[in-house]
């Protein structure tokens, strides 16, 4: 591990800190493109768009022979008895990552939820699709940045392993401000330079994201929608390799 990684659990291999999001309407689509990344890539987030469809306990158990490490981008947000069940359930089937929204309550569930397992609890920020203007408009006053803040905060202090920041965020200063270097922090939104950023609004680049200090980075559509998935992977490896 590197200095700026020291007291947290984060893969000695830069290529294991990559999280390939498996945004496809199909579970046989998300199998073929599991099957061509064998070597480059070991781990996976399986959200809603696979969550719902025919076939998805399958797809994890296939992941897990496979011995490939699960996001599962559940976002919980619930009733704390209905979040803790959840969660447990996830503990139960081998799950290593799952999210859920910076209720207090509702973190509070999914960390008693987890128990001793293994699975580590993300607490999901402001989504990266948001930006100020898009704040104002689900009635927050406050800026993006001070949303983050109170919510890191209250993430801590409820036991959550890790929250989910956008590269533009500044994950080292979210830790600093925080004063607890051992959160962990997931990056999406992340596109190779000059790549088209779809909707998120707090872009950046792989190599950004790692120097900014995230431990993980999440990247699908340039992934997932690329004539060559494991040319696309090996190219954001290396861009995060080169700032790691």
């Amino acid at each position: 591990m590197t200095a700026m990684t020291i007291g947290r659990e984060v893969p000695e291999k830069v290529e294991d800190r990559l999280i390939v999001a498996l945004d496809v309407p199909a579970i046989s689509e998300a199998r073929a493109i599991i099957d061509k990344l064998e070597g480059v890539v070991s781990f996976f987030k399986i959200g809603l768009w696979l969550q719902f469809a025919a076939g998805f306990d399958g797809l994890l158990d296939y992941l897990l022979a496979k011995n490939k490490k699960i996001f599962l981008d559940a976002k919980m947000f619930d009733i704390g008895e209905t979040v803790r069940q959840g969660v447990a359930r996830a503990a139960e089937r081998g799950v290593t990552f799952v999210t859920v929204h910076g209720d207090g309550e509702i973190m509070k569930a999914a960390v008693a939820g987890k128990g001793d397992s293994r699975l580590k609890i993300f607490a999901i920020t402001v989504l990266t699709s948001v930006d100020q203007d898009g704040l104002r408009d689900i009635g927050y006053l406050c800026s993006v940045e001070d949303l983050i803040r109170l919510r890191v905060k209250r993430a801590i202090e409820c036991g959550c392993d890790g929250i989910i920041a956008a590269p533009h965020d500044n994950p080292n200063r979210i830790r600093e401000l925080a004063g607890e270097q051992r959160l962990l922090i997931a990056t999406p939104g992340v596109r190779l330079a000059g790549s088209s950023v779809d909707d998120h609004k707090r872009p950046g680049t792989p190599a950004q994201a790692i120097a900014a200090g995230a431990d993980y980075l999440v990247v699908g559509r340039p992934i997932v929608r690329s004539d060559d998935p494991a040319r696309a992977a090996t190219a954001i490896i290396e861009s995060m390799r080169r700032a790691a």
